[in-house]
C-alpha cells in the first residue's frame, strides 16, 4: 500500500470513531525508520484501545500489514506500528505530558495535516 493511501486510511479510521486532535507529522527527513507519525486522542482507556483496534482492522481489510502494537493493556497510550507510519493514540493528559508534536517538529514545516474532529455537541 502506498504512503498517501495508508495515511488517508489511518486518519479515516481514527475519525470514524471520534478520535480527536488528529495530527500527521512528516518524519521522512528526521529518521529513516518511518515516514509519518499520526497522533490522536481518545477520552478513555476504552476509546484509546478502540481507536487503535479500528486502525488495525481497517489496515488489515485494505491488505496492509501491522508490524506491532504496544500499550493495549493500559489503554493510556497505544502505539500501532505500520512500517511507514507509526500511530500514537493517547489520552489527552499523556499526550500533553510527552508532547510528541514538539519532539518531532510538528509545529513547523514538517506538519502534513491537522485533522479536526467535529466539536462535541453540548446538550442544554
Amino acid at each position: 500500500m502506498k504512503l498517501p493511501q495508508l495515511e488517508k486510511l489511518v486518519v479515516a479510521a481514527l475519525e470514524e470513531i471520534k478520535g480527536r486532535d488528529i495530527e500527521v507529522i512528516n518524519t521522512a527527513k528526521l529518521t529513516p525508520l518511518f515516514e509519518r507519525i499520526v497522533i490522536a486522542c481518545g477520552d478513555s482507556n476504552r476509546q484509546v484501545r478502540s481507536l487503535a483496534r479500528n486502525v488495525e482492522d481497517k489496515v488489515r481489510e485494505a491488505g496492509g500489514h501491522i508490524i506491532s502494537t504496544e500499550g493495549e493493556d493500559s489503554g493510556e497510550w497505544v502505539l500501532v506500528d505500520l512500517g511507514d507510519i507509526v500511530v500514537h493514540v493517547m489520552q489527552p493528559a499523556i499526550r500533553s505530558y510527552y508532547n510528541l508534536e514538539e519532539l518531532w517538529g510538528g509545529k513547523g514545516p514538517t506538519r502534513v495535516r491537522k485533522a479536526l474532529a467535529a466539536p462535541a455537541v453540548q446538550e442544554s
